[in-house]
């Protein structure tokens, strides 16, 4: 429940009432309002539009295998008539068996379904628990609720909500909008019980929440025929269930990324600092500090065409953090180095002022003066000052780095 407020507030989508803000229409939790359910289910039996079931689990199994032999419904009532008459009841609604449930759906048309094979079902358990049929079509009634969007998932359930909202007086039928599930590259839909497919292990693994809700609005609907990029006041305005597609959205994380890059793109270098403490904090930096923040803003500029997503920055940026050991293609970039990293170290030393620029023309002459191409010249410069092969761009990283640090790393690699 906490965590559903938490990823919602993440995403920028606030509420005007509801849980811990409050509202007309409260309580907003439904395990607050159960005595509002039981009161419906009571007063349904008392109209004769509900029974009161004695039946156990057995009693239904039997009945449910004995009606699929015969071709016919379940008779949910005759067996609750003839249940022993000990313990709490259940109540079933009546679904007359005569009736056809026609309603318009903004997504898919309009939606006929024949009710003769719909059997009696429970809205209230033996235990006093609402079912979730009963909950929530009264609290779309009394919450006077005008737009019921949701999952095609549950379009079945449409017709038993209208019959009890005509047993319970409501005249008015809701606009429907039964929207395309979420499926993944093979065709099958995502669950939040299935792999990380909940917005909170997206957050973790470094998407944006403007990047995360941009590509949400996607799935299953578009703001016109090329847009891709728009923000949550664009799709506000935008927004028109007539554009939203009938067909399963499939989740693409390439696309996500693509998007989540063109947001990182988009920070300023105190932005998108300020957005990559934590990741490096969890990766044991020092980021969460003034000299920390300081740094990831000096270099965030050199990250933003490197990155899909925040987790990324953390092992490009460790080496300004600290004096990291090189790993397996560091080391073999290392080998037989010694003498040119030594010619590298006193090229570097002679530098008037330790700029970018300067760094730069210095590196290019030495490879210049030994004919040596980019990638034999500066890999194991990269390799010596950073522990690694992927990095942030080499001259600007010496230049934040220091001449100190760099000229003992140098010297320590040697």
């Amino acid at each position: 429940y906490q965590a559903v407020l938490n990823d919602m507030q993440w995403l920028g989508l606030d509420w005007d009432e509801g849980p811990d803000i409050g509202g007309p229409y409260g309580p907003y939790r439904q395990s607050e309002r159960f005595d509002l359910y039981r009161e419906w289910a009571h007063k349904l039996v008392e109209e004769g539009f509900a029974y009161e079931d004695h039946s156990t689990s057995e009693d239904v199994e039997r009945e449910r295998e004995l009606a699929r032999s015969e071709g016919r419904r379940p008779d949910h009532r005759a067996v609750a008539e003839r249940a022993a008459r000990d313990g709490q009841p259940s109540i079933r609604f009546i679904v007359p068996p005569d009736r056809t449930m026609t309603f318009h759906d903004e997504v898919l048309g309009d939606i006929s379904t024949d009710l003769g094979r719909t059997p009696d079902f429970v809205i209230l358990r033996a235990d006093g628990t609402p079912t979730y049929m009963l909950a929530v079509t009264v609290d779309d009634v009394a919450m006077e609720i005008s737009h019921i969007v949701r999952g095609n998932d549950l379009m079945a359930s449409t017709p038993r909500q209208l019959l009890l909202r005509e047993a319970m007086g409501v005249k008015d039928v809701p606009v429907f909008a039964h929207l395309p599930l979420i499926v993944d590259d093979k065709g099958k839909p995502l669950s939040k019980r299935w792999g990380d497919v909940s917005v909170a292990a997206y957050r973790d693994q470094g998407f944006l929440p403007e990047a995360m809700l941009n590509y949400l609005a996607l799935l299953g609907w578009s703001l016109d025929d090329h847009t891709n990029i728009f923000s949550m006041d664009e799709a506000i305005a935008a927004f028109d269930l007539a554009r939203v597609n009938k067909n399963p959205a499939a989740f693409d994380v390439t696309k996500l990324e693509w998007i989540n890059g063109h947001y990182i793109r988009a920070k300023t270098p105190e932005e998108l600092a300020h957005d990559l403490v934590p990741f490096c904090v969890a990766e044991g930096l020092a980021a969460d500090t003034d000299e920390g923040r300081a740094t990831l803003a000096t270099v965030a500029p050199l990250l933003t065409e490197r990155m899909k997503r925040l987790t990324e920055a953390p092992p490009m940026i460790r080496f300004l953090f600290e004096r990291p050991a090189p790993d397996d293609k560091a080391l073999k970039a290392l080998e037989n180095q010694a003498e040119y990293l030594g010619a590298v170290a006193t090229a570097l030393e002679t530098i008037e002022k330790w700029t970018t620029a300067e760094i730069e023309a210095a590196l290019r002459a030495l490879a210049e003066e030994r004919d040596l191409k980019p990638k034999k010249a500066f890999q194991p410069v990269r390799a010596a000052v950073t522990g690694t092969l992927v990095s942030p761009p080499l001259f600007e990283s010496l230049e934040i780095l220091g001449r100190d640090e760099t000229l003992e790393r140098l010297r320590s690699a040697i």
